[in-house]
């Protein structure tokens, strides 16, 4: 991060929870004084279209647009929408990756091709790279729609500020929606932060063997 601005790139498909993902992401750094802005680009979002959102927050941010090679973070919802967002990211940067297969539309129609192994194109390319299967989580605990707060969790320990103070926003979006709710929630946002805690460890290994 340079002058104290954090980057963060969410990429998905629509119907992931992309978008919401990044509101709740600027609504934690907002309560904690950060100054904020982003942007967001849909491509059919409802229909499950690719989907990105880009978030700035420090002192002052003067444009919501980051620029190729300054992304703190990538948070991937899909993991062939990660490779193709890599070009983002700075040479340190972290890439936290959905690996639970969602297509998109032009690779169900044939004008894609997907790609075999997206997450190992990554780190090839020498991306830090945390992969685990968001979905499956979500699956798991009941609701495919946890995802969002999966990946949430994921991105908690990574951020200039609390993984509580995030988790804080997370639940207070479902405040209305009853304590079961809330509860699915709260154990999908610890379910991201264990997920991302054992990539990092796996990845952590792999480094050292190939070191």
């Amino acid at each position: 991060m340079s002058d104290n601005i954090t980057n963060i790139l969410v990429v998905g498909v629509g119907g992931q929870g992309v978008m919401t993902a990044t509101e709740i992401l600027a609504e934690a750094a907002i309560a904690l004084g950060h100054d904020v802005k982003k942007t967001e680009v849909a491509g059919m979002a409802q229909r499950g279209g690719v989907v990105s959102s880009h978030l700035r927050f420090g002192p002052k941010v003067l444009s919501p647009q980051i620029a190729p090679g300054s992304a703190d973070i990538l948070l991937a919802f899909e993991a062939a929408e990660g490779m193709r967002w890599r070009h983002m990211m700075r040479p340190d940067a972290l890439a936290l990756i959905n690996t639970g297969n969602l297509a998109p539309p032009v690779v169900e129609l044939g004008l894609f091709e997907y790609p075999a192994d997206p997450v190992g194109e990554m780190r090839k390319s020498g991306a830090r790279v945390f992969a685990f299967d968001a979905s499956a989580i979500a699956n798991g605990l009941g609701d495919i729609r946890l995802g969002n707060t999966v990946m949430l969790g994921a991105i908690a320990d990574h951020l200039p500020f609390s993984a509580e103070a995030l988790e804080r926003c997370v639940l207070q979006r479902f405040a209305r929606k009853g304590e079961k709710v809330i509860e699915m929630n709260r154990q999908a946002f610890a379910a991201g932060r264990a997920a991302a805690a054992e990539a990092q460890r796996t990845q952590d290994v792999r480094e050292a063997v190939s070191a």
